[in-house]
Protein backbone atom coordinates (compact mmCIF):
# COMPACT_ATOMS: atom_id res chain seq x y z
CA UNK A 1 0.00 0.00 0.00
CA UNK A 2 1.74 3.07 -1.26
CA UNK A 3 2.38 5.93 1.89
CA UNK A 4 0.58 9.31 1.61
CA UNK A 5 2.49 11.88 2.32
CA UNK A 6 1.36 15.43 2.30
CA UNK A 7 3.11 17.26 0.13
CA UNK A 8 3.47 21.10 1.72
CA UNK A 9 7.04 22.30 2.82
CA UNK A 10 8.10 20.20 0.29
CA UNK A 11 9.75 23.13 -1.91
CA UNK A 12 12.02 23.72 0.89
CA UNK A 13 13.34 19.97 1.23
CA UNK A 14 16.51 18.95 -0.78
CA UNK A 15 16.01 15.35 -2.59
CA UNK A 16 17.85 13.66 0.10
CA UNK A 17 15.52 15.13 3.16
CA UNK A 18 12.95 14.43 0.66
CA UNK A 19 13.61 10.80 0.45
CA UNK A 20 15.04 10.37 3.94
CA UNK A 21 11.51 11.78 5.08
CA UNK A 22 9.59 9.20 2.73
CA UNK A 23 12.17 6.51 4.42
CA UNK A 24 10.73 7.64 7.69
CA UNK A 25 7.12 7.80 6.97
CA UNK A 26 6.72 4.07 5.65
CA UNK A 27 8.78 3.13 8.61
CA UNK A 28 6.54 4.89 10.71
CA UNK A 29 3.03 3.49 8.91
CA UNK A 30 5.06 -0.41 9.86
CA UNK A 31 4.96 0.15 13.21
CA UNK A 32 1.64 1.36 13.50
CA UNK A 33 0.56 -2.22 11.81
CA UNK A 34 3.48 -4.02 14.23
CA UNK A 35 3.74 -4.67 17.97
CA UNK A 36 5.96 -1.73 18.17
CA UNK A 37 3.09 0.73 17.73
CA UNK A 38 3.40 2.55 20.77
CA UNK A 39 6.99 3.82 19.88
CA UNK A 40 5.62 7.93 18.76
CA UNK A 41 7.25 10.27 17.30
CA UNK A 42 4.38 12.63 17.31
CA UNK A 43 2.66 14.10 19.91
CA UNK A 44 0.34 12.33 22.25
CA UNK A 45 -1.69 14.13 24.09
CA UNK A 46 -2.70 17.70 24.72
CA UNK A 47 -2.51 20.35 27.94
CA UNK A 48 -3.99 23.68 29.05
CA UNK A 49 -1.78 26.39 27.67
CA UNK A 50 -0.11 28.55 30.09
CA UNK A 51 -0.29 32.27 30.15
CA UNK A 52 3.58 33.75 28.87
CA UNK A 53 4.72 30.54 27.30
CA UNK A 54 5.64 30.31 23.84
CA UNK A 55 2.43 29.90 21.10
CA UNK A 56 4.59 27.92 18.94
CA UNK A 57 2.79 24.44 20.10
CA UNK A 58 -0.63 25.81 20.27
CA UNK A 59 -2.75 23.72 18.45
CA UNK A 60 -5.28 25.87 16.39
CA UNK A 61 -7.63 23.20 14.87
CA UNK A 62 -8.70 21.76 18.36
CA UNK A 63 -9.09 26.01 19.55
CA UNK A 64 -11.17 26.61 16.72
CA UNK A 65 -13.37 23.56 18.10
CA UNK A 66 -13.35 24.07 21.58
CA UNK A 67 -12.50 28.15 22.07
CA UNK A 68 -9.57 27.21 24.39
CA UNK A 69 -5.80 27.07 23.90
CA UNK A 70 -4.21 23.45 24.23
CA UNK A 71 -0.06 22.67 23.77
CA UNK A 72 0.63 19.27 21.70
CA UNK A 73 2.25 17.60 24.74
CA UNK A 74 4.99 15.53 23.38
CA UNK A 75 6.20 12.17 24.25
CA UNK A 76 9.51 12.48 24.10
CA UNK A 77 10.68 16.04 24.87
CA UNK A 78 14.40 15.04 25.88
CA UNK A 79 16.50 17.63 24.36
CA UNK A 80 18.37 13.98 22.88
CA UNK A 81 22.48 14.83 21.22
CA UNK A 82 22.94 12.61 18.20
CA UNK A 83 26.62 12.57 17.22
CA UNK A 84 26.33 10.52 13.58
CA UNK A 85 29.50 9.05 12.88
CA UNK A 86 30.34 8.27 8.76
CA UNK A 87 33.03 6.12 7.60
CA UNK A 88 34.24 7.74 4.22
CA UNK A 89 36.87 5.24 2.93
CA UNK A 90 36.70 3.90 -0.42
CA UNK A 91 35.48 0.61 0.61
CA UNK A 92 32.29 1.99 1.64
CA UNK A 93 31.16 2.21 -1.95
CA UNK A 94 31.29 -1.14 -2.58
CA UNK A 95 30.21 -2.43 -4.39
CA UNK A 96 30.89 -0.83 -7.37
CA UNK A 97 27.48 0.42 -8.79
CA UNK A 98 26.98 2.87 -11.75
CA UNK A 99 24.05 4.90 -10.22
CA UNK A 100 23.31 3.09 -6.47
CA UNK A 101 19.72 4.20 -5.55
CA UNK A 102 18.07 4.10 -2.35
CA UNK A 103 16.66 0.31 -2.97
CA UNK A 104 19.94 -0.79 -4.94
CA UNK A 105 22.74 0.61 -2.76
CA UNK A 106 26.18 0.33 -2.16
CA UNK A 107 27.38 0.73 1.11
CA UNK A 108 27.89 4.25 1.44
CA UNK A 109 24.78 5.15 -0.10
CA UNK A 110 22.82 2.81 2.35
CA UNK A 111 24.74 4.89 5.11
CA UNK A 112 24.00 7.94 4.05
CA UNK A 113 20.23 7.34 3.83
CA UNK A 114 19.91 5.56 6.92
CA UNK A 115 21.58 8.82 8.53
CA UNK A 116 19.21 11.61 6.47
CA UNK A 117 16.08 9.65 8.24
CA UNK A 118 17.59 9.38 11.69
CA UNK A 119 18.23 13.01 11.15
CA UNK A 120 14.51 13.54 10.03
CA UNK A 121 13.65 11.35 13.15
CA UNK A 122 15.72 13.90 15.22
CA UNK A 123 14.34 16.76 13.70
CA UNK A 124 10.79 15.90 13.91
CA UNK A 125 11.31 15.29 17.82
CA UNK A 126 13.90 18.55 18.27
CA UNK A 127 16.33 16.87 19.28
CA UNK A 128 20.28 17.94 18.28
CA UNK A 129 21.84 16.40 15.50
CA UNK A 130 26.36 16.29 14.70
CA UNK A 131 27.92 14.40 11.84
CA UNK A 132 31.56 13.69 11.70
CA UNK A 133 33.06 11.77 8.60
CA UNK A 134 36.69 10.02 9.16
CA UNK A 135 38.88 7.91 6.25
CA UNK A 136 42.47 8.34 7.86
CA UNK A 137 41.79 11.13 9.18
CA UNK A 138 38.62 13.20 10.68
CA UNK A 139 37.47 14.63 7.83
CA UNK A 140 34.00 16.92 8.86
CA UNK A 141 33.19 17.16 12.32
CA UNK A 142 30.20 19.19 13.61
CA UNK A 143 28.86 20.04 17.25
CA UNK A 144 25.31 18.36 17.76
CA UNK A 145 22.80 21.37 17.53
CA UNK A 146 19.00 21.32 16.01
CA UNK A 147 18.59 24.53 14.12
CA UNK A 148 17.36 24.13 10.67
CA UNK A 149 20.18 26.08 9.06
CA UNK A 150 23.00 23.38 10.70
CA UNK A 151 20.86 20.48 9.69
CA UNK A 152 20.68 22.18 6.49
CA UNK A 153 24.34 21.95 6.00
CA UNK A 154 24.42 18.86 7.50
CA UNK A 155 22.45 17.30 4.76
CA UNK A 156 24.49 18.93 2.03
CA UNK A 157 27.55 16.94 3.51
CA UNK A 158 25.89 13.88 2.94
CA UNK A 159 24.53 14.78 -0.27
CA UNK A 160 28.25 15.14 -1.32
CA UNK A 161 29.27 11.85 0.01
CA UNK A 162 27.08 10.64 -2.74
CA UNK A 163 27.87 12.88 -5.18
CA UNK A 164 31.57 12.60 -5.24
CA UNK A 165 33.23 10.42 -7.63
CA UNK A 166 36.89 10.47 -6.62
CA UNK A 167 35.84 9.51 -3.06
CA UNK A 168 35.09 5.84 -4.40
CA UNK A 169 39.19 4.89 -4.39
CA UNK A 170 42.27 5.48 -3.05
CA UNK A 171 40.48 6.58 0.58
CA UNK A 172 42.32 4.79 3.24
CA UNK A 173 40.89 3.98 6.86
CA UNK A 174 42.16 4.46 10.37
CA UNK A 175 38.71 3.66 11.88
CA UNK A 176 40.98 3.09 15.56
CA UNK A 177 42.59 6.92 15.27
CA UNK A 178 39.45 8.69 14.03
CA UNK A 179 37.48 7.31 16.29
CA UNK A 180 39.40 8.03 19.35
CA UNK A 181 39.75 11.88 17.83
CA UNK A 182 35.55 11.64 17.67
CA UNK A 183 35.39 10.74 21.12
CA UNK A 184 37.62 13.04 22.36
CA UNK A 185 35.59 15.69 20.70
CA UNK A 186 32.08 15.24 21.83
CA UNK A 187 32.02 17.21 25.39
CA UNK A 188 28.64 16.02 26.29
CA UNK A 189 26.60 13.29 27.01
CA UNK A 190 25.50 12.05 23.66
CA UNK A 191 24.12 9.40 21.42
CA UNK A 192 26.74 8.38 18.80
CA UNK A 193 25.43 6.55 15.52
CA UNK A 194 28.58 4.58 13.56
CA UNK A 195 28.00 3.53 10.35
CA UNK A 196 31.19 1.80 8.88
CA UNK A 197 32.35 -1.35 7.46
CA UNK A 198 35.07 -1.68 10.06
CA UNK A 199 37.66 -2.67 7.80
CA UNK A 200 40.36 -0.64 9.52
CA UNK A 201 43.87 -1.26 8.34
CA UNK A 202 44.80 -2.80 11.36
CA UNK A 203 42.82 -6.02 10.80
CA UNK A 204 43.25 -8.03 14.13
CA UNK A 205 41.69 -5.27 15.91
CA UNK A 206 43.96 -4.33 18.55
CA UNK A 207 44.13 -0.95 17.90
CA UNK A 208 40.02 -0.76 16.85
CA UNK A 209 38.76 -2.34 20.02
CA UNK A 210 40.06 0.49 22.00
CA UNK A 211 38.63 3.11 20.25
CA UNK A 212 35.71 1.18 20.74
CA UNK A 213 36.16 1.50 24.65
CA UNK A 214 37.11 4.94 24.27
CA UNK A 215 33.64 5.78 22.65
CA UNK A 216 31.91 4.94 26.21
CA UNK A 217 33.70 7.79 27.49
CA UNK A 218 32.16 10.40 28.93
CA UNK A 219 28.93 7.70 29.52
CA UNK A 220 28.14 8.54 25.70
CA UNK A 221 25.43 5.72 24.31
CA UNK A 222 26.66 3.99 21.08
CA UNK A 223 24.87 2.11 18.31
CA UNK A 224 27.38 0.50 15.62
CA UNK A 225 25.83 -0.28 12.55
CA UNK A 226 28.17 -2.65 10.74
CA UNK A 227 27.56 -1.72 7.29
CA UNK A 228 28.17 -4.92 4.87
CA UNK A 229 26.88 -6.91 1.88
CA UNK A 230 26.39 -9.47 3.60
CA UNK A 231 26.18 -11.61 0.11
CA UNK A 232 29.41 -11.26 -1.25
CA UNK A 233 31.48 -9.64 1.96
CA UNK A 234 30.58 -12.19 4.18
CA UNK A 235 29.25 -15.37 2.47
CA UNK A 236 32.23 -14.52 -0.26
CA UNK A 237 29.10 -15.79 -2.65
CA UNK A 238 30.58 -15.20 -6.09
CA UNK A 239 30.43 -17.67 -8.79
CA UNK A 240 33.10 -20.55 -9.19
CA UNK A 241 35.41 -18.65 -12.14
CA UNK A 242 38.45 -16.88 -12.00
CA UNK A 243 38.29 -13.18 -10.75
CA UNK A 244 40.45 -9.92 -10.66
CA UNK A 245 39.72 -8.47 -6.79
CA UNK A 246 41.11 -4.73 -6.34
CA UNK A 247 41.24 -3.25 -2.84
CA UNK A 248 39.00 0.16 -3.02
CA UNK A 249 41.50 1.28 -0.89
CA UNK A 250 45.01 0.65 -2.04
CA UNK A 251 44.42 -0.49 -5.06
CA UNK A 252 46.06 -4.19 -4.26
CA UNK A 253 45.25 -6.62 -7.26
CA UNK A 254 44.94 -10.17 -6.38
CA UNK A 255 43.44 -12.73 -8.81
CA UNK A 256 42.14 -16.46 -7.42
CA UNK A 257 39.19 -18.83 -7.88
CA UNK A 258 36.45 -18.29 -5.38
CA UNK A 259 35.95 -21.49 -4.15
CA UNK A 260 40.14 -22.13 -3.61
CA UNK A 261 39.73 -19.59 -0.44
CA UNK A 262 35.98 -19.76 0.55
CA UNK A 263 36.62 -21.30 3.73
CA UNK A 264 39.51 -20.04 4.63
CA UNK A 265 38.16 -16.11 4.06
CA UNK A 266 34.66 -17.35 5.71
CA UNK A 267 36.87 -18.67 9.20
CA UNK A 268 38.36 -15.26 9.28
CA UNK A 269 35.25 -12.97 8.49
CA UNK A 270 33.53 -15.16 11.45
CA UNK A 271 36.19 -14.92 13.53
CA UNK A 272 36.73 -10.90 13.61
CA UNK A 273 32.84 -10.93 13.77
CA UNK A 274 32.96 -13.23 16.84
CA UNK A 275 35.56 -11.16 18.26
CA UNK A 276 33.39 -7.43 17.06
CA UNK A 277 30.23 -8.58 19.36
CA UNK A 278 32.19 -9.77 22.23
CA UNK A 279 34.05 -6.34 22.58
CA UNK A 280 30.47 -4.50 22.02
CA UNK A 281 28.94 -6.47 24.57
CA UNK A 282 31.61 -6.04 26.81
CA UNK A 283 31.71 -2.58 27.03
CA UNK A 284 28.09 -2.31 26.26
CA UNK A 285 27.89 -0.82 22.97
CA UNK A 286 24.83 -1.71 20.82
CA UNK A 287 26.57 -3.92 17.51
CA UNK A 288 23.81 -4.02 14.50
CA UNK A 289 24.59 -5.70 11.15
CA UNK A 290 23.56 -3.82 8.43
CA UNK A 291 23.26 -6.06 5.61
CA UNK A 292 22.75 -3.11 2.70
CA UNK A 293 19.83 -5.30 0.66
CA UNK A 294 17.57 -5.60 3.99
CA UNK A 295 15.95 -1.87 4.07
CA UNK A 296 15.93 0.87 6.61
CA UNK A 297 14.07 -0.62 9.29
CA UNK A 298 16.88 -2.59 10.35
CA UNK A 299 18.46 0.55 11.36
CA UNK A 300 15.54 2.65 12.63
CA UNK A 301 14.43 0.47 15.38
CA UNK A 302 17.32 -0.29 17.06
CA UNK A 303 17.54 3.68 16.99
CA UNK A 304 14.42 4.44 18.45
CA UNK A 305 14.71 1.77 21.29
CA UNK A 306 17.75 2.91 22.15
CA UNK A 307 16.26 6.11 22.33
CA UNK A 308 13.58 4.90 24.85
CA UNK A 309 15.63 3.37 26.63
CA UNK A 310 17.76 6.65 27.31
CA UNK A 311 14.65 8.43 28.51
Amino acid sequence: MPVRIDPSGFEDLSPLELLARQVVEGFITGLHKSPFHGFSVEFAEHRLYNQGESVKHIDWKLYGRTDRLYVKKFEEETNLRCQIVIDGSSSMYFPLIEKPTIDKPDKMTFSVYAAAAIMHLLRRQRDAAGLSVFTDNINLHTGAHSNPVHLKRIYAALEHLLNTPELKSGQTTSAASALHQIADNIHKRSLVVIFSDMLDSDASGNELFPALQHLKHNKHEVILFHVADRKHEMDFAFDNKPYRFIDMETGEEVKIQPNEVRAGYRDRMNAFNSELYLRCAQYHIDLVEADINLGYKQVLLPYLLKRVKMH
